[in-house]
């Protein structure tokens, strides 16, 4: 539903010159950009709070580590290989 306040917009902007419609259109890209990129900063930012939440959690940090463990193995498995085949 349309709001009164913007009928009335509407119905003031039909007495601006050209001009003055050009000028406001700017005005109005100028402040729709400026909102989109405020809403992405919030957003980044809380995404960045989410992870700080998420890198202190004592029970993901517990399952990394058990992750790690379980793979060390696998993760230096051909690694010494290659590293000696680099260095030949």
């Amino acid at each position: 539903m349309i709001s009164p306040h913007l009928l009335e917009l509407e119905r003031d902007l039909s007495a601006l010159s050209l001009e003055e419609l050009e000028w406001l259109l700017e005005r109005m890209r100028k402040q729709v950009q400026a909102r989109k990129q405020s809403d992405n900063l919030t957003d980044i930012n809380h995404i960045n709070k989410q992870l700080a939440t998420i890198t202190n959690d004592l029970d993901i940090k517990t399952e990394i580590a058990s992750i790690n463990e379980e793979f060390i193995v696998t993760e230096m498995d051909g690694l010494e290989k290659m590293y000696d085949e680099k260095l030949a």
